[in-house]
């Protein structure tokens, strides 16, 4: 081939790869060095083209090309055209195109080069489906193991925690659908991404139906759905109206307040993040009669000055008297917050006094007795004020109007959170929506009605129960006339498939025991348990005293030998067959 004739209307230059740059003195190449070239068609019509260049095949090399079968030739004579020229002193191929052949194609066809095939789109594709179409069983059998030895021990069990309940199936298939996929950080209207149009129709709705459970209008109270629990919506009140260091008082924890209202213990920790970032004073029930003392409450909250005083707790049996709280709080220009966790369920159905009455924020969980998904949720006042209220918070300055809605929201987000769960908003606005129906409101009644027979049946066998009673759907039961401890009672109970909690107790001269445990009834009541089932119940529980007495007189309180003792013990062994007999008549809600 000679390069040299112009009729051929090409232009041929080379590079050397020893250098990035050319260097003037340098006149030649030397034979071991790499170069490539590329030809350029004066031809408007014929982009320029790369050629492919190969050393001289060797004697060897050539033998093994004639080896090859008669249908490999033909195929290669049909697609290339192949010369063969000198460069320098260097023998070269130089491999055409063909018109209408791709650049790719021509590259790929060369049979000297070692190139792996391309793993094809359909195979990448199919890796892509099997990872994300795997049944949990399929995809993680260990996990799914362990879930299904929990759904064992929650239907062959009786669950009697005051703040468990069990959820439905279309709040379960909420929880577990595609929504968890979608972020959406900000407010509906307002989030930092796109694509969250019917995000903001999802949470919109889940607004509009908290308010309607609770009766509350629109124009002077707002919500926020997006706490991921009750002890971060009270944390996100605090952050958004409060100051570090500024004051707030709750009901004592050993009274059966909330760890979130501000606790210490004796020795002086600070347990919760609203007792290292703000400073506490709780109020105390009167230790002989286990109500709240709003005397003592009164005196206590004039001198402490809080600017959010806290009602509602973890474990009180008794209604809570919001007017006097109101009074209090307009007293010491305090702002009124309620916790309502344990509650929220029966003042949705009207089964006990309404917070939203007198307090100016109020917070709960989603779940326990409201029976949704796990969550939380924050009420707060908006519009003018009621004429004759005590100054609230920083709004000394004549303002007749609240401003609690810009400064909760932006403490929810970005203060605190990132992008809401929205599979969980979702499974509330679900909630929510059957909290207004008429079956929610028996249930709950029923719920109430299951607390007052369990507590008369342990009364008539001569249990104390603080208080002496409930008015909501708890009940604490003092352990202490038995000889019992709570953590021990816990124990016997777990072992036998009864599931409760222990609780201190103050004895009369208000010392704090761990003398007893809390009792709840939505969780059975949602099984379908009724009254005479929960006197059932009553029997089971005071064979768990028989039987953690027994141990105690053999083996000692001391909790290593206590738990010695339950080992292989055969009357355990035969109430938990009894339990679990019982337990199992009555069907799981979601997984019938």
């Amino acid at each position: 081939m000679d390069l040299t004739k112009t009729q051929s209307n090409l232009s041929l230059g080379f590079l050397s790869h020893s250098s990035t740059a050319p260097s003037p003195r340098r006149s030649q190449v030397t034979d071991d060095e790499p170069f490539s070239f590329q030809i350029d068609s004066s031809s408007r019509d014929a982009p320029p083209f790369p050629l492919q260049l190969m050393e001289k095949q060797t004697k060897d090399e050539v033998e093994n090309e004639d080896r090859k079968s008669d249908d490999e030739v033909k195929e290669d004579d049909e697609e290339e055209e192949v010369e063969e020229f000198r460069i320098l002193g260097h023998s070269m191929c130089l491999k055409r195109r063909r018109d209408g052949e791709s650049l790719s194609s021509y590259s790929s066809s060369s049979k000297r080069a070692s190139i792996e095939p391309p793993v094809g789109l359909e195979s990448r594709q199919s890796a892509v489906r099997v990872w994300g179409n795997q049944p949990l069983c399929v995809a993680d059998p260990d996990v799914f193991g362990i879930m299904e030895k929990e759904k064992q021990r929650q239907f062959k069990g009786i669950e009697l925690i005051a703040s468990e309940n069990f959820v439905c199936r279309a709040v379960m298939q909420a929880l577990g659908s595609h929504l968890t996929n979608k972020y959406s950080e900000g407010m509906p209207g307002a989030r930092y991404y796109g694509g969250n149009q019917f995000i903001d129709e999802i949470e919109a709705l889940c607004c509009e139906r908290a308010l309607a459970a609770f009766g509350l209008d629109s124009d002077n109270w707002g919500v926020n759905v997006q706490p991921y629990s009750c002890t971060s919506a009270n944390f996100a009140v605090y952050t958004g109206l409060l100051l570090p260091g500024d004051r707030i008082m709750g009901l004592d924890t050993p009274s059966g307040g909330n760890t979130s209202h501000g606790y210490y213990t004796p020795n002086g920790r600070k347990v919760s993040g609203a007792s290292i970032f703000f400073e506490s004073l709780p109020y105390k029930i009167n230790p002989q009669t286990g109500y709240v003392d709003y005397d003592k409450l009164e005196e206590r909250a004039l001198d402490f000055r809080p600017k959010i005083l806290i009602c509602g707790g973890s474990s009180y049996p008794r209604e809570w008297d919001y007017a006097r709280f109101r009074q209090i709080a307009d007293k010491c220009g305090a702002v009124l917050m309620c916790d309502m966790a344990q509650i929220s369920g029966l003042i949705a159905a009207k089964e006990c006094v309404n917070p939203f009455d007198y307090c100016d924020i109020v917070t709960s969980t989603t779940h326990k007795s409201l029976r949704g998904p796990r969550g939380g949720i924050i009420f707060y006042r908006k519009g003018s004020k009621p004429r004759k209220r005590g100054i609230l918070l920083t709004q000394g300055d004549g303002s007749d109007r609240y401003d609690f809605e810009e400064k909760i929201n932006f403490a929810v987000f970005p203060a605190l959170q990132g992008g809401p769960h929205n599979n969980h908003i979702a499974a509330l606005a679900i909630a929510l929506k059957q909290v207004v129906t008429p079956e929610y409101k028996a249930y709950m009644q029923q719920v109430k009605k299951n607390a007052q027979a369990l507590a008369s049946a342990l009364l008539r066998r001569n249990c104390k129960l603080v208080t002496g009673g409930t008015d909501n759907h708890l009940l604490l039961w003092d352990l202490r006339t038995l000889g019992l401890t709570g953590k021990n009672f816990e124990k016997v109970c777990e072992m036998c498939h009864i599931t409760l909690n222990k609780i201190a107790i103050f004895d009369d001269n208000g010392t704090i025991t761990p003398g007893g445990v809390r009792i709840g009834t939505p969780a059975m009541t949602s099984r379908g348990c009724l009254e005479a089932d929960f006197e059932t119940m009553a029997d089971f529980l005071l064979r768990v005293v028989q039987i953690t007495s027994a141990v105690q007189r053999e083996h000692g309180k001391l909790q290593k030998a206590f738990l010695k003792g339950l080992q292989n013990n055969k009357d355990i062994v035969e109430l938990r067959t009894q339990v679990e007999d019982f337990a199992t008549q009555f069907a799981l809600p979601g997984l019938d």
